[in-house]
């Protein structure tokens, strides 16, 4: 059974997710920031936290019945979470490493789960000044300098080189193997949720992801690759990556590409 179409005005998200950007770029255009250890590691910004506060309070203003689950959030005990069928997913700020490398590949990521799935999804890049979105039931499109476009991925033509995207922070021995499976192959090495808009927007054949990632770091642009005519499926089985099916917010392996490629 599909999920229900979203009665969520797209381009509200769109706003909210531009704002937070806008907050993002201020501190990021500043000679020095403050930088935390999270728990897990992982560099936590003033822009991060900005970044939540800022998309969350818009959110329950726009939403008020609809809850939110961020990155930034104080832990939400699964069986509260268990029970949501409609919810909020949001990344503030995905891809804070490559925030603190100062290379603009780092995205603000707002998404609408509905029963396990994405049906709405926007994804902003504040200095590069681009943003993806992608609503069930409606073609994906891509926002740049002002004006707004449909994407669609692109079917990739037998003898073709194999235009594959991999993170620049987190490739490993897997993605080898996956590569030297693959044969002939150029690699595009992207930070943050950029990596599947690449796959959404035909720059990209694949995205193969075989080291952890959370639910809040794909769903979004997940929305985005749906709409493109694109999927994301769980490398083990095949099957569509879905969302807040378990205790664990840590999503399987899994790969993006257009319906028709056939590699899994």
């Amino acid at each position: 059974m599909h999920a229900m179409k979203p009665a969520v005005d797209i381009e509200s998200i769109v706003s909210i997710a531009i704002s937070a950007g806008k907050i993002i770029l201020d501190i990021y255009q500043q000679d020095s920031f403050e930088k935390h250890i999270k728990l897990d590691n992982s560099p936590l910004t003033a822009a991060d936290i900005a970044s939540h506060h800022l998309i969350t309070q818009q959110l329950q203003k726009l939403t008020p019945t609809i809850p939110v689950l961020s990155e930034e959030s104080l832990t939400i005990a699964w069986d509260v979470r268990r029970q949501w069928c409609r919810y909020w997913l949001i990344d503030p700020l995905d891809g804070t490493k490559e925030f603190m490398k100062r290379n603009g590949e780092f995205t603000v990521n707002i998404a609408l789960i509905d029963n396990h799935e994405p049906v709405l999804g926007v994804v902003h890049a504040p200095v590069l000044d681009v943003t993806w979105m992608g609503e069930q039931g409606q073609p994906a499109r891509k926002q740049q300098a002002g004006e707004q476009y449909e994407i669609g991925v692109k079917q990739h033509k037998a003898g073709e080189p194999w235009i594959v995207t991999g993170s620049r922070t987190h490739a490993g021995d897997s993605l080898q193997a996956f590569l030297a499976d693959l044969g002939e192959y150029e690699l595009i090495s992207i930070g943050s949720s950029i990596k599947l808009c690449l796959v959404a927007e035909g720059k990209a054949d694949l995205y193969p992801r075989l080291g952890p990632t959370s639910e809040w770091d794909t769903a979004a642009a997940h929305a985005v690759v749906n709409a493109a005519g694109g999927e994301v499926i769980i490398v083990e089985n095949g099957q569509p990556l879905l969302y807040n099916t378990k205790d664990s917010l840590i999503n399987p392996h899994f790969l993006v590409q257009s319906v028709s490629s056939g590699r899994a």
